[in-house]
């Protein structure tokens, strides 16, 4: 029998060592590589103070170990998270983790956006955030009282790319301007939910994962998408007289450029956001008027019924004193 070498023992050993991380590595779900610090917010949140590393936010938003939530569920409430730094990468991906919940059973909203914008840190009435804006927003409408006639449910995920010019539709829930969109059951699950957002040679895919199966389901696909360096990542949220918590888990930026030009990167900071095609518009309907409420029509009888009787009663008294006189004479 040969006996073993110590080169032979070194060769074992180190099969030993690396056998453990290359059965977890085929356990383990498989994502992009590069993932971008700067770009990213991974738990357990830290922030010093008031400092979020790489991030600002406003308005209500709260930050705990565990999420950052942008309103809480109660009415009227706004709040929005930034990042620092401008993406100068030209191919990326997105993989944003959140939850939304609440107490309302059929009437809850309005929902939350996740931004790709020139601008940053602006509140507005956009889910929180600024209209007329120029960049992407993927916009997770959750507003249960349907604003006007339409052919999808809600919850509802779209796409709108604007260059600064167009006025997001809210009454309308932005049908007219929407690159794409599907339905989307994300609310009041006990899991958290995720979305895919992917930008790569012009081509703009968004995906989800709802039922914690860890598999992305495509929403919607759109080429011809033509978006600029040098812009910011962004969520906001906002409430009305629905109500929900918005929060987020995770925010997850990752670098899908092999071959950095950095001349095209530069290039790229110049064009205007624009998208070759556009849903169908559907044809605007004005909402119905609103009839009166029981309670206007119970007081508006009340006053009829209050005008009659005191008409009544004029007429009656003024019979008998026109006969008293009568009488007397």
């Amino acid at each position: 029998m040969t006996k073993p070498t110590r080169e032979h023992c070194s060769l074992a050993l180190l099969a030993l060592l690396v056998a453990p991380f290359v059965v977890l590595g085929e356990d383990m779900p498989r994502e992009p590589d590069y993932m971008k610090r700067e770009h990213s917010l991974v738990r357990p949140f830290q922030g010093v103070g008031v400092i979020l590393p790489h991030w600002d936010f406003l308005g209500n938003t709260m930050v705990t170990s565990n999420y950052i939530r942008l309103t809480p569920d109660l009415q009227s409430k706004s709040g929005a998270l930034w990042n620092y730094s401008p993406v100068m990468t030209r191919n990326w991906e997105v993989h944003v983790g959140f939850k939304v919940h609440g107490k309302g059973t059929e009437l809850f909203g309005d929902g939350f956006a996740i931004w790709y914008t020139k601008e940053r840190m602006q509140t507005g009435p956009v889910f929180g955030s600024k209209d007329h804006f120029s960049g992407l927003a993927i916009i997770l409408d959750t507003y249960s009282n349907h604003n006007g006639p339409h052919n999808h449910q809600h919850p509802y995920l779209s796409a709108m790319v604007n260059n600064g010019s167009w006025s997001y539709d809210h009454d309308r829930d932005g049908t007219h301007t929407q690159l794409a969109g599907c339905e989307v059951r994300f609310r009041n699950v006990e899991y958290e939910t995720l979305v895919s957002i992917r930008y790569e040679n012009d081509i703009l895919s968004v995906s989800t994962d709802l039922e914690n199966r860890n598999e992305w389901k495509n929403c919607f696909v759109v080429a011809n998408v033509e978006l600029p360096t040098g812009y910011h990542f962004g969520m906001s949220a906002t409430t009305g007289d629905l109500s929900d918590n918005h929060d987020i888990h995770s925010f997850k930026f990752y670098d899908l450029d092999l071959n950095v030009n950095h001349d095209e990167i530069i290039r790229r900071s110049n064009i205007i956001p624009n998208a070759k095609t556009f849903e169908p518009p559907r044809e605007h309907k004005e909402d119905p008027k609103p009839g009166m409420s029981n309670a206007k029509i119970f007081f508006i009888l009340l006053f009829v019924v209050v005008v009659a009787a005191a008409v009544a009663i004029f007429a009656i008294s003024y019979f008998k004193d026109r006969n008293a006189r009568k009488r007397f004479y």
